[in-house]
């Protein structure tokens, strides 16, 4: 197995259990403090509670890192640009995240590094799948 795909597969699992794991208390308690996240991050948003980010979360980093890291093991057609491409979401949900709270904290760049990977990653692999029959 190459280490980009390793390390790919590392990232993704990373990225999806975090996700998941953040996702679901801002989805069962949007108007109170999940993970200690006080309501008052919101009052430069468009956002009146943290189900939508939530929701955002939950699918677009949590359960489409699941998708991509079932077409890296079946090594399908295309999934390097899936890997890149996910990456770029993440960066995405970071850069919009960092403009809407108008705060940037360490893990925006620990999970920055984390999209990096991804899109590096994903690049080197975009050549790497099963041939077609």
């Amino acid at each position: 197995m190459r280490p980009a795909r390793i390390v790919s597969i590392a990232a993704l699992l990373f990225l999806a259990g975090t996700a998941i794991l953040g996702a679901v208390p801002m989805i069962a308690d949007p108007h109170g403090e999940p993970w200690e996240m006080p309501q008052s991050l919101l009052e430069n948003s468009p956002f009146h509670s943290f189900l939508i980010p939530g929701i955002v979360l939950l699918v677009m980093n949590g359960l489409m890192s699941l998708v991509v890291l079932a077409l890296t093991f079946r090594r399908s057609r295309n999934y390097g640009w899936w890997i890149a491409a996910q990456g770029s979401i993440l960066f995405g949900w970071l850069a919009v995240e960092c403009a809407v709270l108008q705060v940037v904290v360490w893990p925006h760049y620990f999970y920055g590094a984390v999209a990096l990977i991804l899109v590096v990653s994903g690049l080197v692999l975009r050549t790497d799948a099963k041939p077609v029959k």
